[in-house]
């Protein structure tokens, strides 16, 4: 039980008499008097108050979105015969926030009602939501009665899944293509799908002749991409990938793309996989195809987080090369800021191209780019932007070579990475490279 302010502003009358006491000792008995008087009202009131009034029950996901506002639904219901003004609360995980707490409703006599709030979590894993926290005021409003309703919900929380969803919305109205390059979606010569209206963005030679005279109408051959190919994602969880770019880390970034990635790859057909590895191998899921591909990507790498670890590249090339022996397209997101780490993606490229085909995502760092856009001004910054030319030179020189060696490279933004890697795996698909 929690004292109200009107308890303490009751309390105030006898303190008043013991003031007055200063020039007439004769208010002793009434301040004694008042004192045992609101003493027995404050205790009778909270007798009739230690009754449970209110219950609460919950309805929560047990998956929730990353960054995103996950709703919960809250149950009330009264047993009390007056109208009750309640306060509720929950207890949240470390890594979670809401911003409809607590939740302050009205209930009437022996009334429910339900009420959704939004959660939202700050970091991938499996955690718990907790108890549940009621305050109302007592009969007399000289008390707030505050107990804990006992509570536990496990909830697992995955990347941001807004993209999928959205990409589904479209590809239910056959407007796939508004998320990527129109022209790059379709296959070579390969098998044929269908005959279609020529568009600026066909290659010449897919135009047919025959269709055209007949049609009086420029008419172009479309093929379908191959597929029942493999791509496997690998993650790098070391401590390159823990940096900050607009509020989540590399990491997550690539975890995104890679999500989205794979269930375009899946809808057309193809198999996915991945492994995650700082020092260590610490996911691996062999390549599936189907609706429920993407599914085991997702429970796979939903609490796989960057460690300050250095990571071990030639460990996690092996043990790729070790479980797929099928030729695959191995996509590794990574960062790579010294010799050292260049030297040996260099080596383990020339390695894999006997079987596999390599496309290497580096993540620019946008604040050096930024750095090298503005002006200088001043010693100090024409030292710091000269220092940013160089890094950026050693960065393209690193490229190269590994372009040179046989890889793809795709150096991109985080914030670019998503849509600018699914028109790469597009082109690659078109121009037959795995």
């Amino acid at each position: 039980m929690i004292p109200s302010f009107r308890l303490a502003l009751l309390f105030t009358l006898p303190l008043a008499l013991a003031l007055l006491m200063l020039v007439d000792e004769g208010m002793l008995w009434p301040m004694l008097g008042l004192d045992a008087a609101l003493v027995a009202l404050a205790g009778l009131d909270l007798l009739l108050s230690l009754k449970r009034l209110v219950t609460v029950r919950r309805e929560a996901p047990e998956v929730m979105s990353l960054g995103r506002h996950n709703a919960v639904t809250l149950s009330l219901r009264s047993i009390s015969r007056r109208s009750l003004r309640v306060q509720v609360t929950l207890d949240l995980f470390d890594e979670a926030s809401s911003p409809d707490l607590p939740l302050t409703v009205q209930l009437g006599a022996r009334g429910s009602l339900r009420k959704k709030i939004s959660v939202e979590p700050r970091r991938r894993g499996a955690y718990q939501l907790g108890d549940h926290w009621v305050r109302y005021p007592s009969l007399l409003g000289l008390w707030f009665r505050q107990y804990r309703v006992r509570a536990r919900h496990a909830v697992r929380v995955y990347p941001d899944l807004q993209q999928v969803r959205q990409f589904e919305l479209l590809a239910r109205q056959n407007r796939e293509l508004s998320l990527v390059r129109a022209s790059r979606l379709k296959g070579g010569e390969s098998e044929f799908a269908r005959l279609r209206d020529y568009t600026r963005d066909d290659e010449f030679r897919a135009i047919d002749w025959k269709a055209t005279a007949r049609r009086q109408k420029l008419t172009s051959r479309e093929y379908q991409l191959e597929s029942n190919q493999n791509i496997v994602f690998m993650l790098d969880a070391g401590r390159l990938m823990t940096a900050q770019v607009g509020g989540i880390s590399q990491f997550d970034h690539a975890l995104n793309a890679t999500l989205m990635l794979s269930h375009v790859a899946t809808r057309g057909g193809d198999q996915v996989g991945l492994i995650g590895f700082d020092a260590t191998v610490r996911a691996f899921v062999h390549p599936s195809a189907g609706p429920g591909a993407s599914a085991k990507l997702v429970r796979a790498a939903y609490d796989l987080h960057p460690r300050l670890v250095e990571s071990d590249y030639d460990h996690a090339f092996a043990q790729v090369a070790l479980r797929q022996r099928k030729r695959s397209l191995l996509i590794l997101f990574t960062q790579v800021v010294d010799n050292s780490v260049a030297r040996t993606l260099l080596k383990q490229t020339r390695a894999l191209l006997k079987l596999h085909l390599p496309l290497i995502v580096l993540f620019r760092d946008t604040d050096i780019d930024a750095l090298l856009e503005r002006g200088a001004v001043g010693d100090v910054n024409r030292y710091q932007q000269g220092a940013a030319a160089e890094l950026l030179r050693w960065r393209g020189s690193v490229i190269g070579d590994l372009k040179g060696a046989g890889a793809l490279v795709l150096d991109v933004a985080p914030q670019r990475l998503t849509g600018s890697l699914i028109n790469t795996y597009l082109q690659i698909k078109a121009r037959h490279l795995l």
